[in-house]
């Protein structure tokens, strides 16, 4: 039986070659709860007073943060601009109080900033400046302290003490929807994850061994609002009303929380923030 030729292979194949994957965009990666996160802080930054300024194109100003309870967790300055500084602060682009595990980001919900106008052009060594932006911080952080039910904030540094002055306008912005504080605002999960910060800024401390006072009353705060979370699940687990604050006693604790026990004037180098512009 003869054999049948086989016709030649052609060297032109007819499928199609496989699609080939396509780099992502950066804002596409993070998690839907971070991206919406960053999506409010971009409309925060957008947002406008009744002159039309951006509040965070102000080159000097005031923060604050504070957690799903409204509870104030943190006050700064800056003369390099807010809205570089918050955003740094806010999407883990620095080495300061989020990166010593001072600072959660997830227990961050509103933004509060305070523009100061009136020293906009201003030259950020200008120490009149300095001094003025020394006072309205100092302000707004014994503010933060009035405000917060424990009487005491999670700043490792403590702003020099400053004659307080009347706080310029401000705006304070929601950074959470609906959505991510119905699962972040979880009370488990924060505890969780309070337990998981207090772990790491323990970590901190023991590894680098010299770390400021600060730091250490920082462990001591974080631990209180641990111990009252904590305390308060189990009241509403066993059906019993809330704890009260008033049942720690921090200045037992920690003592004064409105003066540096060995910087009461603010003079010497320790800066939270590595770039040397705010407290």
């Amino acid at each position: 039986m003869p054999l049948t030729a086989r016709p030649p292979l052609s060297s032109k194949s007819t499928a199609s070659p496989a699609p080939q994957p396509r780099k992502p965009s950066k804002k596409s990666l993070p998690a839907d709860d971070v991206r919406r996160f960053r999506e409010l802080l971009d409309e925060f930054q957008k947002t406008t007073d009744d002159e039309g300024r951006k509040w965070v194109d102000a080159k000097w100003g005031i923060y604050a943060f504070y957690d799903y309870d409204g509870e104030p967790i943190y006050v700064g300055q800056t003369n390099e601009q807010i809205r570089t500084r918050i955003r740094r602060h806010l999407t883990n682009q620095r080495t300061d109080a989020v990166a010593m595990r001072i600072l959660d980001v997830f227990e961050v919900a509103e933004v509060e900033v305070w523009p100061i106008w009136d020293l906009e052009g201003v030259a950020g060594g200008d120490n009149d400046a300095r001094r003025m932006l020394d006072a309205f911080e100092y302000s707004a952080y014994l503010k933060a302290i009035d405000d917060s039910r424990f009487k005491a904030i999670l700043n490792e540094k403590i702003p020099p003490v400053s004659t307080p002055v009347a706080m310029p306008p401000s705006i304070r912005w929601p950074l959470v929807d609906d959505h991510v504080r119905a699962e972040r605002g979880h009370p488990d999960i924060r505890i969780a994850r309070r337990a998981e910060t207090i772990s790491r800024l323990a970590a901190v401390a023991r590894e680098r061994g010299e770390v400021t006072e600060g730091l250490r009353r920082v462990l001591v705060v974080q631990a209180v609002r641990l111990a009252y979370i904590s305390a308060e699940r189990l009241a509403f687990a066993e059906g019993r009303p809330a704890p009260s604050a008033d049942a720690i006693n921090m200045f037992e604790l920690v003592g004064t929380v409105l003066v540096e026990h060995s910087d009461p004037l603010g003079l010497l180098d320790t800066d939270e923030e590595s770039e040397g512009t705010d407290e």
